[in-house]
């Protein structure tokens, strides 16, 4: 890219999200793209407002008074493109993610294969499927007809047939489909998405195209033993502006401004985090997690693969009464070092989802939202294990594959009291293994870049290349099967100056080694016990060289799974030891 195309090309990225509305200013400093600044404002998707407008216009004129750029006309319309003289701005994207997720019914042929990789291609953005349907559950059509209609979903996805196989019975579905949209009022017709049968598409499109608003992707499940879900994302995440600008007052203005460039936060999260994986060691590939009130999303790439989740019902705003379905309430309580009652806890959840903005006011409180983060993480985690580990190629379908780096974000884990606290939710939630770096996007910035680099990949680069997010530290998680005390891992570290240090790690301790943010240092693994620290195989050690991070290196040798005590004052004496050893 030449330095004339980098000449005045500044693009300010907008992120509405349940509770607040930011956008976020990138200019040329230097000849390099930077993160200049934010301004902020309240979602105003409710009351009084009732559009999200109004919010963006007060983000809009929050980052003017800091930037003290002019970006709004006199009518509060967006400078576009940007005058010589600074004001206004080149390019505007958008990430969405406010507003309750969209109500999806699956249809497939077959329960375990093309209704389940339909569900998953659901779970790529802010969705929940609240029926499904499939050739073995022996339905009249007009009790399917009743039960599509009952539900009232903005989204039906009809998969099945691998390419060149079923036809009838996927036809069927299709008449099903059909029959139904034809009872729905005008503008409250589903969209609909095939996904199935490549073969099928001329006679899909001549019986829904007048029905419905009807797309196409790929099959996926083009042979019984292949899923492909990544090239129908592009459709799922177009269905999903279509479907906002029409339900939500004010996105419709947004994305006229962006030029179309409005997408859910959760696919520019997955489309940064693939983006990195193709930056770094591609032997490993990259792990995203974010945290947020409108869901929790994890994102993995490898090989150019990416595997993306999206679960609103494990958001800590509105949605948060999810978790009392997920999992029960002794799996939020494990986590915890102060001994709360289920009514309590179940107090603050439905509390929480009524006013989606409240903040801890107390160490309880504190106690209870930190375990939440550490219980969606881990739910998010086990679901995506099986897909993990297929495309890194490990067997071990219990264990997180080997990722370089992991980068965590969301304001759950920026506004912890302290990094200790951030890294200890971290450490217990995706519990990693081997050697790995965790780094916080302080700034929240992760889902913004890969929404900017649908205009500018070069931004995307060079904020990265900043300091704009935080090097927790690096970690290694050796792995054991040995008794609790047992030693299973010597270091011995050489730093710049050239200074030693050697430490014994034994099977159930938490342990850090002081390694300033930013130096380097050489580090001798010698595993004892079969002790498998992700260097080739049990035993086998070697030298690595490593990067300090806020809170030094970190030695994780809890044991994997991370198993608790299930008596209370033990595991309280244990968590607490654990934060000590990150600082408190």
């Amino acid at each position: 890219m030449t330095e004339s195309m980098l000449a005045t090309d500044s693009l300010v990225a907008v992120d509405v999200s349940e509770i607040t509305t930011r956008a976020v200013l990138f200019d040329i400093v230097g000849g390099r793209y930077r993160f200049l600044a934010a301004g902020s404002a309240q979602t105003t998707l409710g009351a009084p407002y009732y559009d999200i407008g109004e919010g963006v216009h007060l983000a809009f004129n929050n980052l003017q008074q800091i930037s003290g750029r002019s970006l709004l006309d006199v009518d509060g319309r967006l400078k576009m493109p940007g005058a010589p003289d600074g004001s206004g701005v080149d390019n505007l994207v958008v990430n969405f993610s406010a507003g309750p997720p969209l109500r999806v019914v699956v249809i497939g042929l077959l329960e375990d294969i093309s209704v389940e990789s339909a569900c998953r291609l659901a779970k790529t953005t802010y969705t929940r499927v609240v029926r499904t349907f499939n050739l073995n559950d022996r339905m009249k059509v007009e009790d399917r007809i009743d039960a599509i209609m009952k539900v009232r979903p903005d989204l039906i996805i009809v998969a099945g047939g691998t390419d060149g196989g079923a036809s009838h019975s996927v036809m069927q579905m299709i008449e099903s489909v059909g029959l139904a949209c034809r009872l729905f009022q005008p503008g409250q017709t589903p969209e609909v998405l095939f996904a199935g049968n490549q073969m099928l598409i001329p006679d899909v499109k001549a019986y829904l195209d007048n029905l419905s608003n009807l797309h196409i992707s790929p099959n996926v499940r083009p042979t019984i033993e292949t899923e492909q879900i990544s090239p129908s994302q592009l459709q799922m995440s177009q269905i999903y502006r279509a479907l906002r600008i029409r339900q939500i007052a004010g996105v419709h203005e947004l994305d006229t401004w962006a030029s179309g460039r409005l997408f859910s936060t959760g696919s520019t999260f997955g489309r940064m985090i693939q983006f990195l994986s193709g930056i770094y060691d591609s032997k490993k590939g990259v792990l995203g997690i974010d945290i947020s009130e409108s869901a929790t999303t994890l994102a993995a790439s490898s090989a150019g693969e990416l595997t993306l989740g999206v679960y609103p019902e494990l958001g800590l705003g509105s949605g948060v009464t999810g978790f009392l379905e997920a999992c029960p309430l002794a799996d939020i309580k494990r986590w915890m070092q102060v001994e709360s009652n289920d009514d309590y806890i179940r107090d603050y959840i439905y509390n929480r989802s009524c006013y989606p903005g409240t903040i801890p006011i107390n160490n309880e409180d504190l106690e209870i939202e930190q375990a939440l983060v550490r219980q969606a993480i881990r739910i998010a985690v086990n679901r995506n294990l099986a897909y993990l580990s297929a495309t890194s190629g490990r067997i071990s379908t219990e264990l997180l594959p080997y990722f370089e780096p992991i980068v965590a974000a969301g304001s759950f884990l920026t506004r912890s009291p302290t990094l200790g606290q951030c890294l200890l939710m971290l450490l217990d939630g995706l519990q990693p293994n081997g050697i790995t770096t965790l780094v916080l996007d302080q700034n929240h910035l992760t889902a913004l870049l890969g929404a900017a680099a649908s205009v500018h990949p070069l931004l995307s680069v060079q904020v990265l290349e900043s300091n704009t997010f935080l090097n927790l530290g690096t970690v290694i998680s050796p792995i054991a099967t040995v008794r609790m005390g047992t030693p299973i891992l010597r270091i011995k570290m050489k730093d710049e100056s050239h200074n030693n240090q050697t430490m014994e790690v034994k099977q159930g301790e938490l342990e850090v080694i002081n390694l300033p943010l930013g130096q380097t240092a050489q580090l001798h693994l010698q595993p004892y016990n079969r002790a498998d620290v992700g260097m080739g195989g049990p035993g086998r050690g070697g030298t690595v060289k490593v990067v300090g991070g806020a809170l030094g290196v970190v030695i994780d040798a809890r044991g994997r799974p991370l198993n608790l005590p299930a008596d209370f004052a033990q595991r309280r004496d244990l968590q607490k030891k654990w934060l000590w050893s990150l600082g408190g």
